[in-house]
């Protein structure tokens, strides 16, 4: 392979990215993401945008166009004047030249010696008059001349230097004669009412917003099993009052269903623990055997795992929510792990609490621990904070999960024989549990490798 070949063959750097995409990602994350900042972009960008051309329109051709008109006919009539005083040399004291001015011109003049000249003053910012009165005097006059259209005086000042008589022709005009001075109130009436029409536009944007910002946050409070705001009722535009209708039919269903589960699972375990009780009152009148014993443990195991069925399809979804201390649910197992001889680390900020329900929240924990103090020596939590959401890692040394089987220990009732096996009593709902109970409150819960050789099980909840 030549160089030639090798060179056209080799990967391009990608340090030279496309310009149009960099300003694309750079303009959408500067941009709002609210529906409300959003919505007043579109109602305020178009009027801005139309009113700024509006403006540089009037300004660059009424303005303009009226300015120099009148520039220019002021002009015409100070050389008018010099035409005068050159031509009628007689007149040395320019008494009539001076009344004429004032009556039929609206000028007033006068003659001065030729020097001293006054030097030149700086020009305004914003110098449309100076400029077009300068070109009029420079194209119609020719003399030298100097202008003062400086600071906030109704009278302009203009001196000429004449030649026959070597005298200086100083002029007062009032600047209204020169300059569309009335003008900028268009612009002020513009922009005055464009600011009402905005003022109301936002008044009543907000009333139609408002609606969707409380379906919104009903919708997120009741996802993570939170009280919904007391306040919220269907209110807003055709549309937001369908929507809202539907999240509170959607909401009775769902109620509805749990309330009937959980009615017909408290029938069941009446029933049920109605018969195990009658087989321990049974078993206690018979004497006590190694077959007895057996039984005995058998009914407790029947129990127990009764107890875990009505547990998992209750999901303690009557319990209020309340701020819960992370740091002291945590610490809790502390003697636990004294009494099995395991290491236990925590790492909590104090006062890092959680709004949550208390008891399902000590249950996940607890499911969580425990499991880990089953099968490993070293369990290390810790417990983060980002902006919105709790982190609170679990890292064991135990034998872990395999990667393939990780989400098929959270359906209920797997049981992985060689794995872990978070419920004491075996009907394999000790993962299901937990994480019905982190997806509940808006969170969820998964399994990777950790560090120290076993199992991380990364909980995150909503802050």
């Amino acid at each position: 392979m030549t160089i030639e070949e090798t060179e056209l063959n080799a990967p391009r750097p990608r340090n030279h990215r496309n310009p149009w995409r960099l300003f694309k990602r750079w303009f959408w994350q500067k941009m709002p993401k609210g529906l409300y900042a959003r919505s007043l972009i579109i109602i305020i960008a178009p009027m801005v945008l139309l009113q700024s051309v509006i403006a540089f329109v009037f300004m660059e051709r009424h303005w303009q166009t009226v300015t120099q008109r009148l520039s220019k006919v002021v002009t015409s009539d100070v050389a008018a004047v010099i035409d005068i005083i050159e031509n009628y040399p007689q007149d040395s004291d320019y008494e009539q030249i001076s009344k004429l001015a004032r009556e039929k011109l609206s000028l007033n003049i006068s003659i001065l010696p030729p020097d001293p000249f006054p030097p030149a003053v700086g020009k305004p910012f914003f110098s449309l008059l100076d400029d077009t009165l300068r070109t009029e005097i420079t194209s119609q006059i020719g003399r030298p001349f100097w202008i003062d259209t400086v600071g906030d005086s109704n009278i302009l000042e203009i001196r000429i230097r004449l030649e026959q008589p070597e005298k200086i022709l100083r002029v007062f005009v009032r600047r209204s004669q020169a300059y569309a001075s009335n003008s900028h109130i268009f612009l002020v009436w513009m922009v005055g009412t464009s600011l009402v029409l905005c003022l109301v536009a936002i008044l009543f944007l907000r009333n139609q917003i408002r609606p969707i910002q409380q379906l919104s946050l009903a919708a997120d409070r009741f996802g993570k099993g939170r009280v919904m705001p007391e306040d919220f009722r269907i209110r807003g535009a055709t549309e937001v009052r369908q929507a809202g209708l539907a999240f509170l039919q959607m909401r009775e269903r769902i109620e509805r269903q749990i309330e009937q589960r959980t009615a017909m699972l408290t029938g069941v375990s009446h029933d049920l623990r109605t018969i195990l009780t009658r087989f321990k009152l049974q078993l206690a009148l018979v004497n006590q055997t190694k077959e007895v014993e057996d039984l005995q443990a058998d009914v407790d195991d029947m129990q127990k795992m009764l107890e875990g069925y009505i547990s998992f399809a209750k999901g303690d979804s009557d319990e209020e929510t309340v701020l819960v201390d992370i740091c002291e649910v945590l610490e809790r197992h502390s003697m636990e792990a004294s009494l099995r001889n395991k290491t236990y680390d925590v790492d909590c900020d104090i006062g890092t609490v959680i709004n949550f329900r208390a008891s399902a929240f000590a249950r996940l924990v607890a499911n969580l621990v425990t499991n880990a103090f089953r099968y490993a020596d070293t369990l290390k939590v810790w417990v983060a904070k980002g902006n919105d959401r709790f982190t609170i890692t679990f890292d064991d040394d135990g034998p872990g999960i395999p990667k393939e089987k990780r989400e098929e220990v959270f359906k209920p009732f797997i049981r992985l024989d060689e794995a872990r096996n978070l419920d004491e009593s075996g009907t394999g709902l000790g993962l299901s549990i937990a994480r019905d109970i982190a997806r509940n409150h808006g969170g969820d819960i998964n399994l990777y490798d950790s560090p120290e050789g076993g199992l991380r099980v990364i909980v995150t909840l909503p802050a």
